[in-house]
This record gives C-alpha cells, sequence and structure tokens, in this order.
C-alpha cells in the first residue's frame, strides 16, 4: 500500500568527507566551494520545512481518545487474570498522526493534528480502562507488568483511518483482530475480527475525532464482552 503524507515536508542534506589538506590557499578553496555548495539546498530546506523547524509555524493539535464505560449491570465476574499484549499493527498506523484514506490504496495523514501516543499504544490504554470499566474483571494489566495470567489477549490493529473515497464528510473506520491464547499452554482458545464504522458529523478535524471516538468505543465494548464470554468458556479453577 502506497503511504503519503499530505504535510510531510522532506529536507535533504549532504555529508562531505575531508581529505588530507595539501596547502592552506587549497584547503580553504575547498571549504568556501562546500560552504558555497551547501548554502542553498540548506536556505531552500529551512523554507520548505519550516513547519518542522523548533520553534517554527504552529503547534500541533493533539487529540486523545475514551474507553468505554457504559455496560450493562448484572454481568457475571471472572476470577482469571487477563494480561494484554501490546497491540501490532501495520507502520502506516503506528504512529501519532490521524489516518485518512481519499484512495483505496492510499494512506495520508491530517496536517497539524495528532494523537497523545502512538495508535497502537493509545488503543492498549483505553482496552486496559475498559476491562476496569466493566466491573467484571479486576486482575486485568499489561504483559509488561509481569502479571502471572491465566489468558493473553493479542491484538493487531487491521483499520483506523478516515475514509473520504466514500463521500465527505468522511466515515471513520475502526478494526481489529483479536486471539485469546489460554495459559500456560498457550493454546489460542478464540480468534475474531471487530469492526466499526461512523460517519462524521462534518468534514473537520473536530468531527473526524469524535467518529473516531465513537467507532472505537463500539469495538471496544464488543472486545470486553467476547473476551470475558469466551474466556469463560474455557476457564477451568484450578
Amino acid at each position: 500500500m502506497k503511504q503519503r503524507s499530505r504535510d510531510i515536508s522532506q529536507s535533504h542534506g549532504g555529508r562531505s568527507q575531508g581529505g588530507q589538506s595539501r596547502g592552506p590557499s587549497r584547503a580553504c578553496s575547498r571549504r568556501a566551494l562546500l560552504e558555497r555548495g551547501l548554502a542553498l539546498p540548506l536556505a531552500l530546506a529551512a523554507t520548505a520545512c519550516g513547519g518542522i523547524i523548533p520553534g517554527r509555524g504552529p503547534p500541533v493539535d493533539l487529540y486523545r481518545l475514551t474507553p468505554k464505560s457504559s455496560f450493562e449491570t448484572g454481568q457475571p465476574k471472572v476470577d482469571w487474570q487477563l494480561v494484554l499484549e501490546a497491540p501490532t499493527s501495520a507502520a502506516s498506523l503506528n504512529t501519532t498522526r490521524i489516518a485518512l484514506q481519499r484512495d483505496p490504496m492510499q494512506i495520508e495523514y491530517y496536517a497539524r493534528a495528532g494523537w497523545e501516543d502512538r495508535a497502537p499504544a493509545m488503543l492498549q490504554t483505553l482496552m486496559l480502562e475498559s476491562f476496569e470499566n466493566s466491573g467484571r474483571i479486576v486482575s486485568v494489566g499489561r504483559e509488561n507488568l509481569g502479571l502471572r495470567s491465566d489468558f493473553v489477549l493479542k491484538t493487531d490493529l487491521r483499520e483506523f483511518q478516515a475514509i473520504y473515497y466514500e463521500g465527505i464528510p468522511p466515515s471513520v473506520l475502526v478494526a481489529i483482530n483479536l486471539k485469546l491464547v489460554q495459559m500456560p499452554r498457550r493454546e489460542i482458545v478464540g480468534s475474531i475480527l471487530l469492526s466499526h464504522k461512523v460517519k462524521a458529523q462534518a468534514d473537520s478535524i473536530a468531527a473526524v475525532v469524535e467518529a473516531y471516538d465513537l467507532a472505537l468505543g463500539k469495538v471496544l465494548k464488543k472486545t470486553v464482552l467476547w473476551t470475558l464470554d469466551t474466556g469463560a468458556q474455557f476457564w477451568i479453577d484450578a
């Protein structure tokens, strides 16, 4: 898949290799040529890339999404422990930039806007908080905490972008693949692809972020319910 950013400026620098000096005049002449040769591309790069030079251009607006907090009451609780592995994703989504597609074969990004963290890392945090908000499981944590686990949830972020090629305002598509692994046998006891699409109310970054939040909220709720129900089917209290 071709990847391109609507707001990426690239600067190209050169690297000079020094040789042995053959005399003061020749060294000075060589240095003068290098300085003159580099002056123009560096000046052009500074003009073209003003937005990425510290202190130049407007700052990037950062956005955050919210965990799922509304769950049905009276659902059975589980007493096994769950560890959430760090989600994986394609390189085009493993970024703080907010992705969009104006063509099915191309990824672009919104200018001057980004997530507070890389999308997979943000997803893991929101999943953890959503499990806790369900009130059905207490023993849930990240893999890097070294917790003993009865189940491990593997997550692959497949879709996380605003889609313009289906119409304007765009629709936001969120899709994740889940695999529930029972420990210590490391056997996959369940696998599912969950997705949801929400049309933004307007073609603005604020409206698009709101659509992201709604779409991800639906997927997060499905993730919690599917994981707890699937784990309950295979749990054997030792």
